[in-house]
């Protein structure tokens, strides 16, 4: 098991255009500098009427495929 962390502040209105149906994916980068496409229903329990702040880890196999994602802070 893989895993990444990564600092994620997305305000809702850029996060409303996964709802509209115009971006898939949320793109970002690992602390390590590791570029990471997370689709966006996946960050879904994170989202207040602020958006999504906060540090994440994501653990994974090795083939990619996503395992967990939780929280580390705020």
């Amino acid at each position: 098991m893989q895993q990444l962390i990564f600092d994620l502040s997305l305000p809702a209105e850029r996060y409303l255009a996964w709802y509209r149906g115009s971006a898939k994916r949320v793109s970002m980068l690992s602390r390590d500098g590791r570029r990471i496409s997370l689709p966006a229903h996946h960050l879904r329990p994170f989202l207040t009427h602020q958006g999504i702040y906060g540090s994440f880890v994501m653990s994974f196999t090795a083939d990619g495929k996503l395992l967990s994602l939780e929280r580390l802070a705020p």
